[in-house]
């Protein structure tokens, strides 16, 4: 019994080693820094550009077979936050999204990459759009390691479903935190 004890914990901590190594950053956001307008949504209040962010990350675990990213606002006021972008099925060989990949039927995700539904409704990124005057909500990008070539969701998936196949597939995850508010 120690033995296999053992054994797990030395598998736990390679898997952490590896995960200390995966990165994820972008260009055009800062951890930790204020987003700027253009990524806000163009629609319920806001009026914005409604552009995807470019995307960066390196050092994925050994045995990554496929990517997914997300970003989500744990700050929304539904008691659930909110899911601004999910894009799952990205090729191991595939380390950036480009800038604006999120648009409603990009041409420019990677082949095979799919948007599923965020809680704007819709397959595209949803950009930020806090209530005016609530204090900045944060907003967690993370892209994260699958075990699987594919996840098996269908189209009109909501995103806590695909959430879930995420996690189920996951070999590693990689984050950052950028801010967004609105004035009164």
């Amino acid at each position: 019994m120690r033995r296999i004890l053992l054994t797990v914990a030395l598998v736990g901590f390679s898997t952490l080693t590896y995960a200390s190594a995966f990165k994820l950053s972008s260009p055009e956001i800062k951890a930790n820094s204020t987003m700027a307008s253009s990524f806000e949504f163009n629609g319920f209040g806001c009026s914005s550009e409604n552009k995807s962010p470019a995307l960066k990350w390196s050092g994925a675990p050994k045995g990554t077979k496929s990517f997914a990213v997300t970003m989500y606002d744990p700050d929304a006021p539904t008691g659930s936050g909110w899911w601004h972008w999910v894009v799952t099925n990205i090729p191991a060989d595939v380390t950036e999204l480009a800038a604006n990949a999120g648009a409603l039927n990009s041409a420019t995700l990677p082949k095979g990459a799919v948007q599923g539904r965020t809680d704007y409704g819709v397959a595209a990124w949803g950009g930020t759009c806090p209530p005016q005057g609530d204090k900045p909500h944060r907003y967690i990008f993370t892209v994260y390691a699958l075990k699987t070539d594919k996840l098996d969701v269908p189209a009109d998936a909501t995103a806590a479903l695909t959430g879930y196949m995420i996690h189920a597939n996951m070999l590693g995850k990689a984050s950052f935190t950028a801010r967004y508010g609105r004035a009164k």
